[in-house]
């Protein structure tokens, strides 16, 4: 067992773990954070997409010793007001059954922290490796681009 801290969604939180526990087992098993999927365990579906630090990253192969500042699908809205990625996919119809949705929106959402206006090849890239078993990626693509459309106007006025 070793001892973990980490910061997730802002909030501190310790505990003793298995050596190599993924950051995917922490975050479902022991803070009961359901948004991150088990999808693949892989890596590459992207269903278990999450930031550490800032980057998008597979939480299923991600030892959790190696995060340290975590932010899931839960701690994306702020205020009870959802993230622009978030309320663009709702406004884009953007899934179906929902399960890739968390990981694409993670996903989208370190694309759009540094890139704020990208192109269609580069949220083609930056989401290549994010299946979508329901086929939504003209809708994931469109809200990308509504997102940032609204992040930059959000920028603007300050």
């Amino acid at each position: 067992m070793a001892k973990l801290t980490l910061t997730v969604n802002g909030r501190p939180w310790s505990g003793d773990v298995p050596e190599e526990t993924s950051l995917l087992e922490v975050l479902r098993e022991h803070l009961m954070l359901s948004g991150t999927k088990y999808g693949c365990g892989e890596g590459q579906c992207g269903s278990c997409t999450v930031l550490i630090d800032g980057r998008a990253s597979r939480a299923c192969v991600t030892p959790a010793s190696r995060a340290r500042e975590v932010v899931t699908i839960e701690g994306l809205a702020s205020d009870g007001q959802l993230h622009p990625v978030q309320r663009a996919f709702i406004e884009a119809q953007a899934f179906q059954c929902g399960f890739c949705t968390p990981g694409m929106v993670m996903g989208a959402t370190a694309l759009l922290a540094r890139t704020p206006s990208p192109t269609d090849a580069d949220i083609r890239t930056a989401l290549d490796g994010h299946l979508c078993r329901c086929g939504t990626y003209p809708r994931i693509i469109a809200a990308v681009r509504a997102a940032s459309t609204t992040m930059t106007r959000e920028r603007r006025r300050g």
